[in-house]
């Protein structure tokens, strides 16, 4: 189960990107990336593209396309695992009450991003080294569907999400509430960028009875 690969960015700067959203997107929409509590700025999205994470549309508004891997991690006495909240860079909360998503990168299987997305948000929590053997995909879960909507982090700018859900089961969780902290932009290579976009420090999460999501 892999992903279409996906056009790589055609904007050399996040300025060059910044120029050309302005005159597809409502100007109060724009103005308010970053700037709203929850919401992320072109510097994101920009990095979103050169990682080949989002693809957008030459349209107006453009419409930005992003495949996500949605993991629902089942503790052994059937409770499911859901990030409740996350603390950005600039101080705001961010709530969430949903499993735990990542987007996939370009050609990334399905299994694979499972797999990365856990280490990346969970793996700070995880009893002992992270390995690839901590996580196990309930066979036959896996479901994709498509959804499209206005993205919460960029006001104004409709999204496709294309999202490929699994059911799992991963080694090594506490039981109760509990804290995981990720560096989103650790392995960039774009720092510069990186340093003046918003991103997330912590992850707080919870187990809710499976009825309940």
């Amino acid at each position: 189960m892999s992903q279409t690969n996906r056009n790589p960015n055609r904007f050399s700067t996040p300025e060059s990107l910044s120029d050309w959203l302005k005159p597809r997107l409502p100007s109060d929409s724009f103005a308010s990336w970053g700037l709203k509590p929850g919401t992320k700025n072109v510097h994101n999205l920009w990095l979103e593209l050169s990682e080949g994470e989002t693809s957008l549309l030459d349209s107006t508004p453009p419409l930005r396309t992003v495949h996500v891997v949605t993991v629902r991690i089942i503790c052994p006495d059937g409770r499911i695992l859901i990030e409740s909240r996350q603390e950005l860079s600039d101080g705001t909360v961010r709530e969430r009450c949903r499993p735990l998503s990542e987007k996939m990168k370009p050609g990334e299987t399905v299994d694979d991003a499972v797999v990365r997305a856990i280490k990346e948000e969970l793996g700070s929590i995880i009893n002992g080294l992270f390995v690839a053997g901590d996580v196990r995909i309930v066979p036959g879960s896996y479901q994709k569907k498509v959804e499209e909507r206005v993205s919460a982090s960029y006001p104004g700018l409709p999204a496709c999400y294309i999202l490929h859900s699994v059911d799992a089961w991963v080694d090594g969780l506490p039981d109760g509430e509990f804290c995981t902290e990720e560096e989103e932009y650790g392995d960039c290579s774009e720092t510069r960028v990186a340093e003046k976009a918003v991103f997330v420090k912590r992850h707080y999460w919870k187990w809710v009875e499976s009825d309940s999501i």
